[in-house]
């Protein structure tokens, strides 16, 4: 559960602050992760691809 303190009169800060807090958790990331099944094959090749891709834009 996320917490947020308000201060008097200060509730579009506080409403600032929990909105970035909620982004830092990913848990809508998640949720949408979630709502569909990949198979571990297509998942695992997903991951190989991105490891690819950063290697050969990143790496020597």
């Amino acid at each position: 559960m996320l917490i947020v303190e308000v201060k008097e009169g200060s509730i579009d800060r506080a409403l600032k602050k929990y909105k970035r807090k909620f982004d830092r958790t990913k848990t809508m990331k998640e949720l949408r992760r979630r709502k569909q099944f990949t198979k571990p094959s297509v998942e695992r090749r997903h991951e190989v691809l991105k490891a690819a891709y950063r290697l050969k834009k990143y790496g020597n």
